[in-house]
């Protein structure tokens, strides 16, 4: 991990000649995305899992707090993934003891995944206080605090989606590309 004196020394990429409230501020959501891919490594280790079956395990417990069924095809789908490697994917978290497989309340052909009692427990003990801290963070902002957080961290989001929309598109230029060269070359 970047240490925090690295960040606020350098401007990293950002041209000097930006202000240094701004660079300031990029430098510290770094640091913070720093923090937070780092946390979420720890978290992996200690619960022995994988980025994506992290995802789907918070997947499922989010869709259990909002009294929503999960269905298999419905995980393949969120992570973007085969179904093949959907049922690899449960089978880890079953052997894991962090999900299971149950049949669906109302339709008995289809099946069902749900989240285990000590995994809810295990990512609540790992990642709670974390959390809490975080909460009381945003609580002690003023209304105003918090629009022009939610203003600016929407504005980076969609900054990056917008990359990333743009790395398609390279990645389509670049395949086209290399298409007609094949093509060319025979």
């Amino acid at each position: 991990m970047e240490n925090s004196e690295e960040f606020t020394r350098s401007g990293y990429w950002y041209p000097d000649a930006e202000s240094a409230s701004t660079v300031d501020v990029l430098n510290l959501l770094r640091r913070y995305r720093s923090a937070e891919t780092a946390m979420r490594a720890r978290t992996r280790v200690s619960m022995k899992m994988n980025e994506t079956d992290l995802v789907a395990l918070r997947f499922l417990l989010r869709e259990q707090r909002a009294g929503r069924i999960v269905r298999p095809i419905d995980i393949a789908r969120m992570l973007d993934i085969s179904t093949a490697s959907t049922t690899t994917l449960i089978d880890r978290l079953e052997k894991g003891g962090h999900a299971r497989r149950e049949r669906h309340p109302t339709d008995r052909r289809a099946g069902v995944v749900v989240p285990t009692v000590s995994s809810d427990d295990e990512v609540r003990d790992t990642l709670g206080a974390m959390h809490r801290r975080m909460l009381a963070l945003v609580d002690e902002m003023s209304d105003r605090e918090r629009a022009v957080v939610t203003r600016f961290l929407a504005g980076m989001t969609s900054a990056i989606e917008e990359a990333s929309d743009l790395d398609q598109e390279l990645r389509d230029v670049i395949r086209s590309h290399e298409e007609s060269e094949g093509e060319a070359g025979e």
